[in-house]
């Protein structure tokens, strides 16, 4: 008795979500996908189509963003960057999907590895006077850690505000007692979608992948270090972590405080008003940028839409180093296509990741980027965590957000997009520099004699790309 009506349920349900499918589905090979994984796999099906598969863009899960954003009504910066015509298309394209204008009033430093990164923002963090916004993906207890607990105690003490955002998923082994020590000095925290069993099907697969503070509204940071050991220590298997951060002084803070303050009200229900924080200018230095925030509730494929439109406008070469490129159909047609247009196209990667089902879905492309004429370096000295974007001396990327499908369509990024010659070619130098001590492969043929067995693990890896 209990198994018909249990078997009818399911049909049910099923049934729902096909018409939820129908309804809201965007690209009918995906569509149809999933509708064969309902019908074909008993009650996974269904499991994995909740977990992944629904269309966060339709259903605007995450509607309290939508109540509360600070990148409403935010008018376009009068300046003009110093670009080509072909590229000016993209700032317009940025500010019409996210509301974030070009800033012009910047001054930037770019900073590597974690020494100089965390040099940089204790400094930061010790001249704060107002207020300390951090959000990260990873939060990890350690040295690290401690350090900024310390700094925290101190600023309290002289009446600064600090705001602690984390990811639930990201910073899962973030300790409790920890976290009681921020509580009991008066730090502000609040948890990104947690992990807990009521939520699990509709925050699992979305996660906060970003890294920002910002300090009194003058002083940000950004870019893809986290709050780790392993930044300092390295690795076991690995080795040394290389990554990519950026400091930004000016305008363009602002709208990395506005995300944190989006992000906060997300997490926390806790609404920050932005009249009190002021915008501060430098007279230094004049960088043009634009700060590009992107999540699942978007109503674009915010960062797919902007890396594709830099890789279609590159005209002399494209840089890319990201050690997770798992690049979907209309990204890795641009990057094909580009190189067989005559661009000169390299990407540059750690020669292993820190995940072997990654590593293996990474390498499947391999043959395809090799077949289009374009250069893949494998960096083997240590793992190569940065996620930076050039092209033509005139845009440099440095963020967050990885080419991957996680990245484009599934979790919250930001992405600073610079327009500065001097600091793209310093960029630019630093790549040529990194590829010379990588391993290049540029040999399609041989390539392509790998072992079967290889290529079978790679295959079954890529079936796997759309959830990496």
């Amino acid at each position: 008795m209990l198994l018909p009506i249990a078997i009818g349920v399911y049909i049910l349900i099923a049934l729902i979500l096909v018409v939820s499918l129908l309804l809201n589905g965007v690209r009918p090979s995906k569509t149809l996908a999933w509708l064969l994984a309902i019908f074909t796999i008993p009650v996974g099906g269904v499991l994995l189509y909740l977990l992944f598969g629904r269309n966060r863009r339709k259903s605007k899960m995450f509607s309290l963003k939508n109540s509360v954003t600070h990148l409403k009504d935010i008018p376009y910066v009068h300046c003009e960057p110093p670009l080509s015509n072909n590229k000016r298309k993209i700032t317009h394209l940025i500010h019409k999907t996210v509301n974030c204008p070009v800033t012009c009033d910047n001054e930037l430093s770019l900073l590597q590895d974690g020494k100089i990164t965390f040099e940089s923002i204790f400094d930061a963090l010790e001249s704060a006077q107002e207020h300390i916004h951090l959000q990260y993906y990873i939060y990890e207890d350690g040295l690290l850690a401690e350090k900024l607990l310390d700094i925290f105690q101190r600023k309290i003490a002289e009446n600064v505000t600090i705001r602690l955002l984390y990811d639930g998923i990201g910073s899962y082994s973030l300790s409790k007692k920890y976290l009681k020590k921020l509580k009991a000095i008066g730090v502000e925290t609040a948890q990104f979608l947690p992990f807990r069993f009521g939520r699990f099907l509709t925050a699992l697969n979305y996660r906060n992948h970003r890294k920002i503070i910002v300090v009194d509204n003058k002083v940000g940071f950004t870019g893809g270090i986290n709050i780790s050991d392993k930044y300092l220590k390295g690795d076991p298997s690995l080795g040394k972590w290389h990554d990519t951060h950026l400091k930004i002084e000016g305008e363009a803070v602002d709208y990395l405080n506005r995300i944190f303050i989006t992000d906060w009200y997300l997490a926390s229900g806790i609404h920050v008003d932005m009249n009190p924080f002021k915008i501060a200018r430098p007279t230094t230095s004049q960088v043009s940028l634009q700060i590009v925030p992107s999540g699942p509730d978007d109503d674009f494929d915010v960062m797919e839409q902007v890396y594709f439109s830099i890789i279609n406008s590159a005209e002399k070469y494209l840089y890319i180093v990201n050690p997770y490129i798992i690049p979907n159909h209309a990204i890795l047609q641009g990057l094909m296509t580009a190189a067989l247009s005559g661009v000169d196209v390299r990407l540059l990667m750690s020669a292993t990741t820190d995940i072997k089902l990654v590593d293996w879905c990474v390498r499947a492309y391999y043959e395809s980027y090799l077949k289009a004429g374009i250069k893949v370096y494998l960096f083997s000295d240590g793992f190569l965590h940065s996620k930076v974007m050039l092209c033509d001396d005139e845009i440099a990327s440095i963020g967050t957000a990885n080419l991957d499908n996680r990245s484009l369509q599934q979790n919250y990024e930001a992405q600073a997009f610079v327009y500065d010659t001097v600091l793209c070619q310093h960029m630019k130098r630093e790549f040529l520099e990194d590829c010379a001590k990588s391993e290049l492969l540029n040999d399609y043929f041989k390539y392509s004699q790998r072992p079967w067995l290889n290529k079978l693990i790679e295959g079954f890896a890529k079936l796997l790309s759309p959830l990496l």
